[in-house]
Parts: C-alpha cells; sequence; structure tokens
C-alpha cells in the first residue's frame, strides 16, 4: 500500500467533504456494498481514506488508491 502525502489527503478531504453523496463504483472487500450503492461520506482520514455511511447500514471506508467512488 503506497502511504499518500499530505498533499493528496487534502486534495481528497476537499473533494470529498463531509456530508458529500457518493456512489461505489469499485471495492475490493468482501463485506462491500453492492457496485451502485450510495452513502454519504463522514470523514476523510490521514491515509486518504474516505469514510463513508452507506444507505445499506454499512460504514466501510473507500481505501485510497484501491477503491473507486464518485460523486452523484
Amino acid at each position: 500500500m503506497k502511504i499518500p502525502t499530505q498533499r493528496q489527503v487534502a486534495y481528497v478531504r476537499n473533494s470529498f467533504p463531509i456530508g458529500t453523496r457518493v456512489e461505489l463504483v469499485e471495492m475490493d472487500d468482501v463485506q462491500a456494498p453492492p457496485v451502485g450503492t450510495e452513502g454519504t461520506v463522514i470523514f476523510v482520514d490521514d491515509m486518504a481514506d474516505v469514510a463513508v455511511a452507506w444507505d445499506n447500514g454499512s460504514t466501510l471506508s473507500a481505501v485510497y488508491g484501491v477503491d473507486y467512488i464518485k460523486k452523484v
């Protein structure tokens, strides 16, 4: 896993501020919600992972550089 720079973390935080609605495009996790599931950003951590409260009840984070989400 590549550790993001502070600049990359800042970019992700600016791109996905708290409250942003997102849709899951791809997630490399056996417990991932189905592709297309929507949710709300809770926070972005210091590794640039985006914590999401998914509409299905899950709170799994999208991992920086591994998983893909998009704004809706």
